[in-house]
């Protein structure tokens, strides 16, 4: 069964229209029945040619693309599809036709080069809103065979961002359908499922995810936080585990070098078999007092305190700053001379936006907690601000606000950081075995 909407999807390569837009809420079975779509225009229009299936990066594009096309009983009833997972090529057969689909990753910048110098014959992006504008227009220079066509999927962003603006905003220049979901589009969803995604997002996100409108991030990041602290307060982690039928599985730490005109902080965090997410302990120092021996011994002194109230549950998993790796190399060094049960590694440093979604869904499904004697981390979640000045929901970092205290939170959830989005999925329980 497929609704409306779905079936304006399949019907475009029959329309006049040279690109496809499909923006809106999430899970709105926009990003399924244009693959569907995508393949068998190329394959009924073409031979011999290639196409590009563009993702945030090729894991994304992989996973929300290839994997469940190629999982389908339709495409295994219709065509012989084979994943070249090294070359990241999707070949797809139909009697005596054959097309060749390459995955690409838009994550940055220098994303566009990856694709410079294809010859496509369609291109798909997904998520493109997540996507630089010079990979976009890469890969749309990049199909140059007759009869081609662009087609696009993405969750709305901020108005000013620049798909909006030379795409939707544009799109009879670019003679492009655009079609607009709503999580009622998408039939396979049933209300109970509808009803979470309304109750799992707050604030821009919900407008976005939820509503799909393309709406501004302004003001406060964790609206709700600041406004209601004392539901995220607890004062004893380990009575409340117990009280809440729960156990710590992981003792994280997170650790972020401030510079001259910043802190340096260790924060401490428990993640629990029911993937609930509390910040333990926290140690905060200006970074003009601090010097490689004095941090070493703050460092030390931290991670002895941790185990000692923490320790029965396993050794501190460290993440730190990774842009400073004289100093990792310095606590990790202090740790092992005092035979401490931490290990230290370096941050993933992820985009800092993703941080931001995973902490607010922990939030709104109620498995985020902050122990009171976190005094920092507290104030820097009541006080985090977007910039006011940027389109691209960037967090103002400008000593307003505790930044050094949120990074450092962050990194300890980053090893951990699908299988908390996915939670409740069984694919992703094992976290929870020791």
């Amino acid at each position: 069964m497929i609704s409306e909407k779905q079936k304006k999807i399949l019907a475009f390569p029959y329309s006049k229209y040279d690109a496809l837009i499909c923006d809106g809420a999430i899970r709105s079975g926009k990003t399924t029945i244009m693959m569907v779509a995508f393949v068998d225009w190329a394959m009924r229009e073409f031979s011999g040619q290639r196409f590009g299936i563009c993702g945030k990066t090729v894991g994304s594009a992989t996973e929300n693309i290839i994997i469940p096309y190629i999982s389908m009983t339709r495409t295994k009833k219709k065509y012989t599809a084979k994943w070249r997972r090294s070359q990241k090529i999707l070949e797809v057969r139909w009697g005596r036709k054959v097309n060749y689909f390459e995955v690409f990753g838009g994550k940055d910048e220098s994303s566009y080069a990856l694709i410079q110098g294809r010859t496509l014959a369609g291109a798909l992006l997904d998520e493109v809103v997540l996507m630089p504008q010079s990979f976009v227009n890469q890969a749309l220079a990049r199909c140059s065979v007759e009869g081609t066509r662009s087609w696009f999927s993405c969750n709305p962003g901020n108005p000013k961002h620049w798909f909006k603006q030379e795409w939707i905003d544009k799109q009879k220049e670019h003679n492009a359908l655009r079609l607009h979901f709503t999580l009622d589009d998408n039939p396979s969803l049933s209300e109970k499922k509808k009803e979470q995604y309304r109750r799992d997002f707050t604030g821009v996100f919900y407008d976005r995810y939820v509503r799909g409108l393309w709406v501004p991030a302004e003001g406060l990041i964790y609206q709700y936080f600041a406004n209601h602290t004392d539901k995220f307060l607890i004062d004893d982690p380990i009575k409340w585990c117990q009280e809440n039928n729960q156990r710590f599985t992981r003792i994280m730490a997170g650790v972020d070098f401030g510079g001259t005109k910043s802190a340096t902080t260790f924060v401490a965090v428990g993640i629990t078999n029911k993937l609930t997410v509390i910040a333990l302990d926290q140690d905060w120092m200006d970074s003009n007092c601090l010097d490689p021996d004095k941090l070493n011994r703050r460092f030390v002194a931290f991670v002895r305190r941790v185990l000692e109230v923490y320790g029965a549950y396993g050794e501190i998993q460290t993440r730190a700053d990774n842009e400073e790796s004289v100093l990792i190399r310095g606590i990790r060094n202090a740790v092992q001379r005092e035979n401490l049960r931490c290990s230290v590694h370096n941050a993933r440093k992820m985009e800092i936006n993703d941080r931001i979604k995973l902490t607010l869904l922990l939030m709104a499904q109620k498995r985020f907690y902050v122990a009171r004697k976190c005094e920092h981390l507290i104030d820097a979640l009541q006080t985090a601000v977007y910039d006011p000045k940027k389109y691209d929901d960037t967090r103002l970092d400008d000593g307003t606000s505790d930044i050094d205290s949120l990074d450092a939170f962050e990194y300890c959830l980053e090893p951990w950081y699908q299988q908390l989005l996915r939670y409740g999925e069984k694919p992703y329980q094992s976290i929870l075995r020791r």
